[in-house]
């Protein structure tokens, strides 16, 4: 049985290229005005709960201040995001992906589960079955909670968007709000990232997997019924 399904794969590499290029223009973007606020205003440095610090060229997509650039790769990046997790979302509910590996049980997330996980992930336990519990767990949150965090304040802050759906800002707390979201969420998917990249060269299988799809290991054929010896007593009697 294929460990990932052909849409996972296809999914993971589109959305990892969509990633990068939002990560990179998005950093060009916080050039343009390096200051996080809270609420639905901001645009006086003092009232900044935090100061971004300035990226360099290369760290950003284009590799020289341009908002306008950046802007456009920006919004044309984050439509095979958005429709990606989507599709991404309707495969996993779909195919049973999101039930068969991705749910936790109150374990998974114990001291003793974690550390068991990452013992038998660098042992190469993590290749022979499915995800392991903090495999589970990270996968989870980014699924559930970084990936649509940064889809939906994108949207809210995205000129003209309050316009069509002001209760999405309200929710977020205001259109500064969700900016800072916006720029946490980022940065929750890039500690991932670092995180996934660092796991999966433990075991460079686990990167082999994505392109051809892995295989699970089938199941151990059940051992045949044990049947009891007839005692020496109750054996029929020989006749003559």
């Amino acid at each position: 049985m294929i460990k990932h399904a052909l849409s996972t794969r296809l999914w993971h590499w589109v959305n990892a290229a969509a990633i990068i290029v939002l990560f990179m223009t998005g950093l060009n973007i916080s050039n343009a005005h390096r200051y996080l606020y809270w609420g639905d205003y901001g645009f006086d440095p003092a009232d900044a709960w935090l100061a971004v610090v300035r990226f360099p060229g290369w760290a950003t997509i284009p590799q020289h201040y341009n908002l306008a650039l950046a802007r456009d790769w920006h919004i044309t990046a984050a439509w095979p995001f958005g429709v990606g997790l989507l599709f991404i979302w309707i495969a996993m509910l779909a195919n049973g992906h999101f039930r068969r590996d991705l749910t936790t049980t109150p374990r998974d997330w114990t001291p003793a589960g974690v550390l068991a996980s990452l013992k038998a992930h660098s042992g190469g336990g993590a290749h022979a079955g499915g995800y392991n519990p903090v495999q589970r767990i990270l996968y989870g949150m980014v699924f559930g909670v970084l990936l649509p965090l940064m889809l939906f304040t994108g949207l809210a802050i995205s000129p003209g968007f309050g316009a069509v759906a002001p209760w999405l800002v309200d929710i977020l707390g205001g259109r500064q709000s969700a900016r800072s979201l916006h720029f946490i969420a980022a940065w929750g998917i890039f500690g991932f990232f670092v995180i996934h990249i660092v796991l999966a060269l433990i075991d460079w299988r686990l990167i082999l997997e994505r392109f051809t799809g892995g295989r699970r290991p089938e199941p151990e054929p059940a051992a045949p019924p044990q049947t009891d010896p007839v005692p020496a007593a109750m054996e029929a009697p020989a006749h003559g």
